[in-house]
């Protein structure tokens, strides 16, 4: 055949790595901004963390069991044990939990992280074909479905949570533990401060997560530590995140904005590192991924700046995930997949 037709799954070229050993790179990655989370939002966010990643896990079992023909019948422990074509042992659906759970605000009610990971693995991920075939990142695609659908919710920022009020209120520790908030206070997010009031929040604030936002974007430090960790061992490559954050840089100071704001503001670090690197969404090769970088960075600013929206890192990566596949055949990455010898090895 002179001009044969080849189909492969992306992004994966064999070299030795396994799903296990980069899920649990992004494990420990996570922890940082876990802890900060807990510290600034309060015992709640322990409880929508493990409930969104217990629904993640429990919808991509659900389907796998449905979806493989003559193992439907078959006991989930069964599959479990043996390893039988059930995905959630991959790791994949946990961390999709914990991306789902730090994309959401705090005190929201317990089924909307439910309803997240449920839609982030439905129809984020296994519509398309399970991992390595899906378009979008599931966790940003969840995130905006929740926004179009209860836009209330997920935008209804409280301050940080007062630890110390809250302590004071316990007799007897841990016997009269309290899930809900002391006297949760309303709190714009440092983004909607200044598109609407012109606001600017102090650096340390930002830096350290004293600021209303989602549970997993506040605090810059905890998510710059997670990226450190997952950059030292080749998780992910510098050429997203630097990029990224350098193209936001270079065009809010253009625009006569204020760079280290925007740096440490909203969710840009979170998606950098986090969201942005996604090994299936994202390109092949190293122009590619900084070509996407780029890309991410000018519509990031463009909405931030001239938009609706105070903040536009979500829909910015989205938007470049559906361009993934342009930019890997013009900067060779089509080629890359084609040559494609196995996807990685689950044990």
């Amino acid at each position: 055949m002179p001009n044969p037709l080849i189909v492969s799954g992306p992004p994966y070229i064999k070299n030795g790595e396994t799903n296990h050993c980069l899920m649990f790179d992004v494990y420990i990655a996570a922890v940082p901004v876990m802890l900060a989370a807990v510290f600034f939002a309060g015992p709640y966010a322990i409880v929508v963390i493990a409930l969104s990643i217990l629904s993640a896990m429990a919808t991509e079992a659900i389907i796998q069991m449905i979806k493989t023909p003559g193992y439907r019948f078959r006991p989930v422990v069964y599959n479990i044990l043996t390893s039988d074509r059930i995905t959630i042992l991959d790791g994949s659906a946990l961390v999709t939990g914990i991306l789902v759970a730090f994309n959401v605000p705090p005190q929201v009610p317990f089924w909307l992280p439910v309803v997240g990971s449920a839609v982030a693995i439905s129809l984020g991920k296994q519509i398309f074909g399970g991992l390595g075939h899906n378009i979008f990142n599931p966790a940003l695609f969840a995130r905006t479905f929740l926004l179009a659908a209860w836009p209330a919710h997920m935008t209804s920022w409280v301050a940080p949570f007062d630890w110390g009020s809250y302590l004071g209120r316990l007799s007897w520790f841990p016997s009269t533990w309290k899930i809900q908030a002391v006297d949760a206070v309303s709190s714009a997010t440092p983004l909607t401060l200044m598109k609407n009031e012109g606001v600017l929040t102090p650096y340390l604030n930002l830096f350290l997560g004293n600021t209303g936002g989602c549970i997993g974007e506040t605090c810059a430090l905890a998510v710059l530590l997670g990226g450190a960790y997952m950059l030292y061992k080749g998780t992910i490559t510098w050429h997203i995140p630097f990029t990224y954050l350098t193209t936001v840089a270079i065009l809010t100071g253009l625009f006569g904005k204020d760079p280290v704001f925007h740096l440490f503001s909203g969710g840009l670090m979170l998606g950098a590192f986090f969201m942005a690197t996604d090994v299936v969404t994202s390109p092949v090769t190293k122009w590619g991924r900084i070509w996407f970088g780029v890309g991410c960075g000018v519509i990031t600013v463009l909405i931030r700046l001239f938009g609706s929206f105070p903040e536009g890192v979500s829909y910015s990566i989205l938007i470049m995930n559906a361009c993934t596949p342009l930019i890997d055949r013009y900067t060779g990455g089509a080629r890359l997949r084609l040559q494609v010898v196995g996807n990685l090895r689950t044990p």
